[in-house]
């Protein structure tokens, strides 16, 4: 038997109220998510997830909290993505599934003593409504290249203690049809704390491929990243090497192709318009070079 909802909300509530802060540990299990498995609650078919939310339980005792007026630091744990409104949290650190230490780990965070520095492997959705459906094997309205949508978190968002500044446009790029590019980013730590920044490259192609499978947005693909440790006021140069094949695109028949023509180079801490970065010119040469599948 479960015991009633009710009283366990109640005290949870009475909790907060004596609190300065309140820390929600909230999100799913593997109990919850995984294949093949024996579930039937709300939200979840058999190890399936039907809602991309939060379970209703939850919801109900994060409003309940919520209404305390103290603040709220949410610890989502999870092996999938989650949605939560911002709005019911002043502050979310998604924990994943975080292993044998990730009780101290966490805690060595919101507690100051570690800062920071993982970014979103996947796009955190706002409602299962941006989703098509399961039963739709087309690339469109998923993930971060072909979602037309604004995300909850975008793929490769994340947050860090302190603030990184990227130096001013670099200037324009060439590099021959097949060959590798290194490319570089001036990063400096502007706050007043020691952190790790993830620098991230994304190129956008100038048009899509004849006979590409879907449109993706903006033609945006990561293309290179790197991790990055600075003290604050610290600046160093970060050398990005871009391999041929993550200039390729793809045609439906499986056939890569390296394209020429005028593409754009985004270097920054996340997607274009998620953190600070900067933007290049970037011309491939020559002829279409043709890589293996």
């Amino acid at each position: 038997m479960e015991p009633p909802a009710q009283p366990l909300l109640d005290h949870a509530v009475a909790t907060a109220r004596d609190a300065d802060v309140v820390i929600a540990v909230m999100g799913l299990s593997p109990d919850l998510e995984g294949e093949a498995l024996s579930v039937s609650v709300p939200g979840f078919v058999g190890g399936d997830r039907t809602d991309i939310g939060l379970p209703p339980a939850q919801v109900r005792l994060l409003e309940a909290l919520k209404a305390t007026g103290k603040p709220i630091v949410l610890v989502l744990t999870s092996g999938s993505a989650v949605s939560v409104d911002p709005a019911s949290a002043d502050a979310i650190l998604a924990a994943w599934y975080p292993g044998q230490a990730g009780g101290t780990a966490i805690a060595e965070t919101l507690a100051g003593l570690n800062n920071p520095s993982g970014r979103l492997p996947v796009t955190f959705y706002k409602t299962t409504a941006d989703l098509p459906a399961f039963t739709d094997y087309t690339m469109k309205e998923r993930t971060y290249r072909y979602f037309t949508g604004t995300p909850l978190w975008a793929f490769g968002h994340g947050l860090s203690y302190t603030d990184f500044a990227y130096a001013a446009t670099k200037p324009a790029l060439n590099v021959a049809a097949g060959q590798p590019l290194t490319v570089t980013a001036k990063l400096s730590n502007a706050g007043n704390r020691a952190g790790e920044e993830v620098v991230q490259a994304y190129l956008v192609a100038p048009a899509t491929k004849a006979g590409a499978p879907t449109t993706p947005v903006l033609q945006r693909q990561l293309v290179g990243f790197g991790r990055i440790a600075l003290k604050p006021g610290q600046s160093r140069t970060v050398p990005i090497t871009i391999d041929p094949r993550s200039m390729s695109s793809v045609a439906r028949d499986g056939t890569r192709t390296i394209v020429p023509g005028a593409y754009r180079l985004y270097i920054g801490g996340g997607q274009p318009g998620d953190g600070a970065g900067q933007w290049s010119d970037l011309t491939i040469t020559g002829a279409t070079v043709e890589l293996p599948k």
